[in-house]
């Protein structure tokens, strides 16, 4: 059975990856707050705003008969703080100065959402960069890679070179934990 799957994203970089497993898809558009409420865990953040651009996407979609939707969010988290995307240079320097020489985690959230149904799982995955000097920071900051990505930078671009450890998935740290979306897309169409 074929899903009528949307993929409630802006991200060219989760579209690539759902591409790249073969996955046929749709992309619906859905602006969804993302501002961590005092009491929430970074998981259960992270799982929260996954599920608010699911059904976000749901709603837009209004009558489309049998549609499922995917949403996904990754955050970064250093000592209990989500980290979110740098707003500037500054932000960006801020990020990459605490994350050098030190472990952080990355979480990434998927929800399936469906009129009466819903799916979801979630995956942790620990980073190590290396020490980084303020030029090297600068320069990374500078050629423009930080931005609009959680915690200021890409493990798929320049970034690569200051990781010296990853525990968990690659494509989890980009946005999109492909062994994860698989294995939820398998459990949706074993249920049907």
């Amino acid at each position: 059975m074929q899903l009528n799957l949307f993929l409630a994203s802006r991200s060219p970089r989760r579209s690539e990856l759902l591409r790249q497993i073969g996955q046929a898809f749709e992309l619906v558009d859905v602006d969804v707050p993302e501002l961590r409420a005092a009491d929430e865990s970074p998981s259960q953040y992270v799982s929260r705003v996954a599920r608010d651009k699911a059904r976000a996407g749901l709603r837009a979609l209004g009558a489309r008969a049998a549609a499922v939707v995917l949403g996904a969010d990754t955050e970064v988290v250093l000592d209990d703080e989500v980290l979110g995307k740098p707003a500037d240079a500054a932000a960006a320097t801020t990020m990459l100065g605490r994350l050098a020489g030190r472990s952080h985690e990355v979480i990434s959230a998927l929800w399936l959402v469906a009129a009466g149904r819903e799916l979801h799982a979630i995956h942790h995955s620990r980073v190590t960069f290396a020490a980084l000097d303020a030029a090297r920071i600068q320069a990374y900051v500078a050629s423009g890679e930080p931005f609009g990505k959680a915690g200021g930078y890409a493990i798929q671009g320049r970034a690569a070179a200051f990781i010296t450890h990853l525990e968990g998935s690659h494509s989890g740290v980009m946005g999109l934990p492909l062994h994860e979306v698989a294995r939820l897309l398998d459990d949706w169409q074993r249920a049907a």
